[in-house]
């Protein structure tokens, strides 16, 4: 099983991409494909761009990679209660392919934060849109207080309630239907 996973976030050493890996490593039986927003570098997205240039490259490899994962695990940071810009614009990009960016692939959103509210308003969006998007949403997880939660030496969640979800999480991604 394929999963592709993302902090939906350029930052460098973003806590959101530490979570995303972590959990994905929960998935039983995982190949892991780990993604870096930096490298899909977009103009900010208009209309009359679009006309103007097309679909850039890096859009089209983003909806690709989600396309060819057996399930996509996505940790949202939040700046100022919304999206980071870095995620927006190229999830603008992408929708302009197919507005089901997510192609209905089965899909676990995380958000975190070094504070206790979790990034709880951007999960609480990205929830209340995904049916939109083509989001087959299994679960989603908001982790309060990242950095005492997280232990940095073993890159592993190390608070007990934050580990119970996600490993819940991560194995809704694992379940097959039985024809």
């Amino acid at each position: 099983m394929k999963i592709l996973t993302f902090g939906a976030s350029n930052t460098k050493n973003s806590i959101n991409k530490a979570l995303a890996r972590f959990t994905a490593t929960l998935v039983p039986g995982a190949e892991i494909e780990v993604l870096d927003l930096s490298d899909y570098d977009l103009p900010i997205f208009s209309e009359d761009l679009e006309k103007e240039i097309g679909q850039p490259p890096a859009a089209k490899t983003f909806f690709e990679k989600i396309g060819s994962a057996d399930g996509v695990i996505v940790s949202f940071a939040e700046h100022n209660g919304s999206y980071t810009a870095a995620y927006k614009n190229l999830f603008d990009w992408a929708s302009r392919i197919d507005q089901k960016v997510f192609q209905d692939k089965p899909t676990v959103y995380l958000s975190t934060s070094p504070g206790p509210g979790g990034a709880g308003s951007v999960l609480a969006s990205a929830k209340g849109s995904a049916q939109f998007f083509g989001v087959d949403l299994k679960a989603a997880v908001s982790v309060p207080n990242f950095y005492d939660a997280f232990d940095a030496e073993t890159a592993r969640i190390n608070e007990p309630n934050a580990l119970a979800d996600l490993i819940a999480a991560a194995e809704t991604l694992a379940l097959r239907e039985i024809a």
